[in-house]
């Protein structure tokens, strides 16, 4: 092992060498040969061996000891000492930096992985290579895209692939003109048939990229070319627009489902930016950052999570013994965040939204993991649209089945079905729930899904259509309706056959049903009032019926903590699993 000690040069006048700044010079050199010395004495020698010979003080020791320790053969003395570490916060600033660099990637990712650990353990990222001459950032982002491999792809990346390879700026801007609808409520809204977000090659680049990142061997080439340094110059550039660095999180954690590629993650710098991440008071940012670690650490995780499935507790490392799993299935154009945030108020201040204490953007996080502590809360994401119009991806025209078959896949992965499990849905999230389990119950290596089944909470979910399916095919000149919409119509036989079989399903099962459901009309844009799903829709015949005096939006967005929403919510989970969490 080579240790470097970097100081400023001084005179070599010897009537300059005689004040107190020479004296403490020569004092730092003595304390840094001698930790030198202990760093050599103790990794030549056993663990467990001696150490009255070497004239280091205590403290020092303890440094070395812990480094010797996280490399032990016992995993439960490597655990030890990452945790041991993490609670290290009056050490000098040279003693982190020894950590930082004589840590093997193990310690690195459980530190990163640890709530208390001092950043100083992280090494600044290595300097990125310059780009070429006469190239800008979205030409390198082309010719990365340009040089994976175009096989097994699906149609979206293909689109995507082919938009960011073959289009200006500009002209992606004008393709995407037109009613512009925009998620994450559950539900969207027309904002204006002229203003459009402005769209990027940029964008379009990292859309294509997360879907080659979905692709083992696609990952490989990714790396290969340089592209997890490429990413890093992107996150660093977009400091301001978190959606394109949760996009690049994304692709680096879809990466590090690959074990062979940890190394190179590591190496590139990443594993300090996502232990930064993970301190940011931003729940989204911090949840793909930890989702990224998750899937580098696999001393403590057994489960791998893929794009869209997202662990809101726990996320860091923690002794406290997780006993059940709650799963949150938002609906159509919701999203694994925002469709579970505390209810907006009408006069709030731009600035609250940044303060998780006085308003959270995710009440599963904020609230439920600190009354439930023992849950693992899990969210996931999936794309959805009202119109094939304003599909992100023209071609994404996936059915209920489709994505509940996709969701169940990903879900084991994760381990779901290995613990008790309630699952809680908003909308066209229920159908996926009932698809899935009906799904699960028809193969054996899935069936532990249903077998550990407790509890389902239903937040309107159109179990006999919505009036919104109805209203988007009488307009459909207007909005187009997407497949997901279509399957919603009260007279869908796939909707009919779901419940009828759900129903049957249910009835030899033992778990538990609560069913929440809105009273108030939901305003989609200034020109369309809709109730959404009425009561006769959202009652599934099992479990109990709650009417709420909410629209169809804020039925999963409680005002606050004390809030009956929420207060139910979480009686129905400690009720359910009441023997479960005893255990």
């Amino acid at each position: 092992m080579k240790s470097y000690i970097y100081t400023h040069t001084g005179s070599l006048d010897e009537t300059e060498n005689q004040g107190i700044a020479y004296q403490a010079r020569k004092e730092l050199h003595k304390a840094l040969r001698k930790i030198l010395v202990t760093s050599a004495k103790i990794f030549r020698s056993p663990f467990s061996g001696p150490f009255s010979t070497v004239d280091v003080e205590d403290h020092e020791c303890s440094v070395w000891l812990l480094l010797r320790q996280s490399r032990e053969d016992c995993r439960e003395a490597r655990l030890q000492a990452v945790q041991d570490l993490s609670q290290a916060h009056h050490w000098h600033d040279y003693q982190y930096r020894v950590v930082a660099q004589a840590a093997d990637l193990r310690t690195l990712i459980g530190l990163a992985r640890s709530k208390e650990t001092d950043l100083r353990f992280f090494l600044p990222p290595p300097p990125l290579p310059a780009l070429k001459e006469d190239s800008s950032l979205e030409e390198e982002l082309r010719q990365l895209l340009s040089l994976l491999p175009q096989t097994e792809l699906d149609e979206c990346a293909q689109y995507f692939t082919s938009l960011a390879l073959s289009e200006s700026g500009q002209s992606l801007a004008a393709q995407k003109g037109g009613l512009w609808c925009f998620g994450g409520n559950g539900l969207p809204y027309a904002e204006s048939f002229g203003e459009v977000p402005s769209a990027t090659v940029e964008m379009f680049c990292l859309e294509a990229i997360i879907r080659h990142s979905e692709i083992p061997t696609h990952c490989d080439q990714i790396e290969a070319n340089g592209g997890l340094q490429l990413l890093q110059r992107l996150y660093q550039m977009h400091r301001n627009c978190p959606k394109v660095q949760r996009n690049i999180l994304r692709i680096v954690g879809n990466m590090a489902l690959n074990e062979r590629l940890h190394g190179a993650i590591a190496g590139s710098g990443w594993v300090s930016i996502l232990a930064e991440a993970m301190k940011s008071p931003h729940i989204m940012e911090a949840s793909h950052a930890a989702r990224s670690l998750a899937n580098l650490d696999r001393e403590t995780v057994q489960e791998k999570y893929q794009d869209g499935v997202y662990v809101l507790h726990p996320q860091y490392r923690s002794s406290q013994p997780i006993k059940a799993d709650v799963l949150f299935i938002h609906g159509l154009m919701g999203a694994a965040f925002k469709t579970w945030r505390q209810q907006d108020p009408e006069q709030m201040a731009p600035q609250v939204w940044e303060d998780e204490a006085s308003y959270t953007t995710c009440w599963p996080k904020s609230w439920l993991a600190a009354d439930c502590p023992a849950l693992r809360i899990i969210s996931v994401e999936y794309d959805t649209s009202l119109s094939d119009w304003r599909a992100r991806c023209p071609m994404d025209r996936k059915s209920i089945a489709f994505r509940s078959s996709e969701l169940l896949n990903k879900l084991r992965a994760a381990g779901v079905g290995d613990r008790p499990v309630i699952w809680v849905s908003h909308s066209m999230g229920g159908l996926l729930v009932k698809k899935m389990l009906l799904e699960a119950s028809n193969k054996p290596e899935l069936r532990a899904v249903t077998d550990n089944t407790r509890g389902i909470i239903f937040y309107s979910v159109p179990h006999h259509g919505s009036h919104l399916a109805e209203y988007s095919v009488n307009v459909r000149y207007l909005l187009f309706p997407s497949l997901e919409v279509k399957e919603l119509r009260k007279d869908s036989p796939a909707l009919k056959t779901l419940h009828d079989d759900f129903l049957e399903f249910a009835r030899d099962r033992k778990f538990q049903v609560l069913n929440f459901v809105e009273t108030l009309p939901t305003y989609i844009g200034s020109m369309i009032k809709l109730h959404v799903v009425p009561p006769e829709s959202a009652n599934l015949g099992i479990g109990d019926l709650i009417l709420v005096d909410v629209n169809h939006l804020d039925i999963c967005k409680p005002k606050e903590k004390d809030a009956f929403l929420y207060q139910r919510t979480l009686q129905f989970i400690r009720d359910t699993l009441a023997k479960d969490l005893e255990n």
